[in-house]
């Protein structure tokens, strides 16, 4: 009867300390501890060692020697150890191994005699997750591995699975590494499967056999010791250590007007402290954690820019640091020049290419002067003329200047050579044309003038620099001057007329060869027509006008008169046909 109620009483407890774990965590952890405190110490190991009692759960039914069924439930077993080791891979993570032996060493004899009637073993592994504080650190954990269970009723020990969750508080006092788990309470789901009663209590081989899924509640307090590599500062007791400060500027290497930003990033701050930050250095504006550098009006050299963290008031944590930062000089632009042709005459120009670099890619503007002659700049090109400039080499000299004023010089040279000799040009002769066959159109171009004209006409199409000369002949008893201008205007018009050639390109003179004919000469450029052909004249041509080429009129056969006789009818008929055509095999217009 006793142990009945100190049962209950025992189930009673274990359940209100586990209901009242939250409400433990809360009232005895700061809350910047319950969510982990970064200056407190976290150890990468630790290893516990404690009292542990074990209340399994649930009523079981193992058949008897006498074949009848009995209803058996577990007591509570009291005489228990519990040892685990963690290894953390961080501040909060890491793998546990935990063992239990709960009534292992007991009298377990049958249900209704002996201290106990069951006793168990229990081996697990799984994850921890914890909350390191600077005195306190709470903790959970799920755990799997292997049971193996006696009991209630004589079954012999037999192994199966084993589930643990559950979770404690560690106090270390101190400032020393061991401190006491103040309670570990966890749930344990556990099942062992020892088959069938069977044998007889005669042959002295009965074995009492069941399957056993079992409900089971933990408790355990003991002694905690941490390992002496931490995760985190190494004090965990009393003053927190001093904040630590560093400091990078970005760029740390700049030309005149580049803005520069130096941050800090502070460590080991109290969380319950306000931090605030200021910031000392030539141009250097701050603003929290973050503070900007204007170089524009810094000289080149290297400056440093000071932070300072100051929290708390009463005794305020401080701590420093410093940046440095390059400012660079404006690097000077660099030039090359080249003149492309090197060597001209005196009616030709030449190119000079400049090639400019700034490294900071600052606006150039290329300035270019000659020993001679003049230069035009456009850009990055200059253009040389000789304007008159003697021969022989003339040096040229450009320039480039950036807005920062600094500059770079190149030269280069063009030599000035005497023209060349004219070539010995010679006037070309062309075909000639005859007017001897018309004698009552002495000066007419006919038609069968016009094959040695489209020649002429081609001539002077695929030589457009060159010029041609028409010298009009005529023999004496024709009166030289007056038929030969009129044959050599007449040819011209028909060139300009019925070819369209420029008549600026086409001279009429009269020679004194004494022929009824027309000569055309092609004239080069540079080639001196009278002095290849002497003996012309030239023509007035606004004297001598270009005659209209018209068709000589049908005339009547003087023997055709005797033989047709007139009659009044006949003289009618003529007079209203008017001029016939000219007949097959006549010249046309």
């Amino acid at each position: 009867m006793h142990s009945q109620k100190l049962l209950k009483i025992s189930r009673v407890l274990a359940l209100a300390l586990v209901a009242s774990m939250p409400l433990a965590m809360q009232a005895q952890v700061p809350v910047s501890q319950v969510k982990g405190n970064p200056n407190a110490p976290a150890s990468k190991w630790d290893v516990f060692a404690g009292y542990s009692i074990l209340d399994p759960r649930g009523t079981f039914y193992p058949i008897q020697p006498d074949g009848s069924v009995l209803p058996v439930s577990f007591k509570l077993e009291k005489t228990g150890l519990l040892e685990s080791a963690a290894y953390f891979f961080n501040r909060h993570v890491g793998l546990q191994v935990e063992s239990g032996q709960h009534d292992l060493f007991t009298n377990t004899g049958f249900a209704m005699t002996g201290s106990s009637n069951s006793g168990i073993f229990t081996a697990e592994t799984g994850l921890i997750y914890r909350w390191p504080g600077v005195h306190l650190t709470p903790f959970v954990h799920a755990l799997g591995g292997a049971a193996d269970i006696d009991g209630p009723d004589h079954e012999p020990y037999t192994w199966g699975p084993v589930i643990v969750a559950g979770g404690g508080l560690d106090w270390y006092f101190s400032c020393h590494n061991f401190g006491i788990r103040l309670f570990e309470a966890d749930y344990e789901y556990l099942h062992a499967d020892s088959g069938a009663s069977h044998g007889t209590l005669a042959g002295n081989d009965f074995v009492w056999g069941d399957d056993e899924s079992i409900n089971a509640f933990r408790l355990a307090a003991g002694i905690v010791f941490r390992g002496a590599s931490y995760y985190g500062p190494v004090i965990g007791c009393g003053a927190l250590p001093p904040p630590l400060l560093a400091c990078v500027a970005t760029p740390n290497i700049v030309f005149p007007g580049e803005p520069v930003t130096v941050t800090a990033t502070a460590t080991g701050l109290n969380p319950k402290q306000t931090a605030t930050y200021s910031w000392v250095g030539s141009g250097a504006a701050g603003n929290g954690e973050v503070a900007t550098v204007q170089t524009a009006g810094l000289a080149a050299g290297t400056y440093t820019v000071r932070a300072t963290v100051t929290e708390g008031t009463k005794n305020p944590q401080i701590a420093n640091c410093d940046a440095s930062f390059v400012v660079k000089p404006w690097e000077p632009p660099t030039l090359s020049c080249e003149a492309g042709p090197m060597t001209i005459h005196s009616d030709q120009t030449s190119t000079v290419t400049l090639t400019g670099r700034s490294p900071q890619n600052r606006p150039l503007t290329y300035t270019c002067t000659s020993s001679a002659g003049s230069m035009a700049v456009n850009g990055t090109t200059a253009t040389f003329s000789p304007n008159g400039a003697p021969e022989g080499p003339v040096t040229i000299n450009c320039s480039v200047a950036d807005d920062k004023g600094q500059t770079a010089n190149c030269n280069t040279s063009v030599t000035i050579q005497a023209p060349p000799p004219l070539p010995n040009l010679h006037v070309l002769p062309l075909c000639s044309i005859e007017f001897s066959k018309d004698k009552e159109r002495p000066t007419r171009v006919d038609n069968e003038a016009k094959a040695c004209l489209d020649e002429v006409a081609l001539a002077l199409q695929q030589h457009p620099d060159n010029n041609l000369v028409v010298v009009g002949e005529a023999q004496s008893t024709e009166g030289a001057d007056v038929v030969g201008a009129q044959r050599a205007v007449n040819t011209k018009n028909y060139l300009t007329t019925e070819k369209g050639i420029d008549p600026s390109r086409i001279t009429v003179v009269t020679g004194n060869e004494g022929t009824q004919g027309v000569e055309e000469y092609l004239v080069p450029s540079g080639a001196v027509f009278t002095s290849d052909v002497q003996g012309t004249h030239p023509v007035d041509e606004t004297v001598v006008k270009p005659q209209e080429r018209k068709p000589l009129a049908v005339r009547s056969h003087p023997a055709h008169k005797h033989a047709d006789a007139k009659t009044p009818a006949d003289s009618k008929k003529k007079k209203a046909a008017g001029t016939a055509p000219p007949a097959k095999g006549t010249d046309g217009p």
